[in-house]
């Protein structure tokens, strides 16, 4: 295991997080999308809220331009993407350019499906890329601490998506193992008894999604 600073460390960290904000961003957008042409035009005052995010749009065709593309929008799919390629670019000499590639392929695509009459098929190639990424990753980074602490932010990242979406209990169940087997693998500081907490609240009759995703969170201790 090479040593990886602590600024690195926490790059790695967000490269994970940010990556699958993309991925499950554009799946929830794709089927609220579908609603919304089908049955609901004001299915993404739903979708905000399931998401904790601001309504901050005025209609479906400002929703579903802004929350894509718009770079001053914070939660937009497209900055969330920025940020996964900014963290990425800087880590080079840890991940190499191959996954490296696959971020900006999403970056390329996502320029190209502002002008695009059907947006949900340019969102299709930017998921295929991020899981082509997340391939990459497994095949072509040797450093075991590295995979996992982007595999960790993956997991965190998917685990308070899970918990604001109310996801079933084996979902949730899955996801916390998974956490589990990478967390203690990296070498990122945590606490263990949130990570305790978090096991034992998925076992309960009743699952408490706001405790899950404030646990999620704050798991990860600087």
């Amino acid at each position: 295991m090479g040593i990886i600073s602590v600024e690195n460390s926490d790059r790695l960290f967000w490269l994970g997080r940010y990556s699958e904000r993309v991925y499950t961003s554009a799946r929830l957008f794709a089927d609220s999308f579908d609603k919304m042409i089908d049955m609901d035009v004001e299915n993404y005052a739903v979708f905000c809220t399931q998401l904790d995010i601001p309504n901050i749009y005025h209609s479906r065709e400002d929703f579903c331009r802004r929350y894509i593309h718009d770079e001053d929008d914070p939660n937009s799919i497209y900055s969330n993407l920025m940020r996964a390629y900014d963290n990425a670019i800087v880590l080079r000499n840890e991940i190499g350019s191959e996954p490296i590639a696959y971020i900006q392929l999403c970056v390329y695509d996502m320029k190209r499906n502002r002008t695009a009459s059907a947006p949900i098929v340019g969102l299709q190639k930017i998921i295929d890329n991020i899981l082509a990424f997340w391939g990459i990753v497994d095949d072509m980074i040797e450093d075991e601490n590295i995979r996992n602490i982007i595999k960790t932010g993956k997991r965190i990242e998917r685990l308070d998506l899970y918990g604001r979406l109310q996801a079933d209990r084996e979902s949730i169940n899955r996801e916390i193992s998974r956490l589990s087997g990478r967390i203690t693998k990296t070498n990122l500081h945590y606490d263990e008894n949130k990570l305790h907490k978090l096991r034992e609240l998925a076992k309960q009759e009743r699952i408490d999604y706001d405790e899950i995703v404030e646990l999620a969170d704050t798991l990860r201790r600087d």
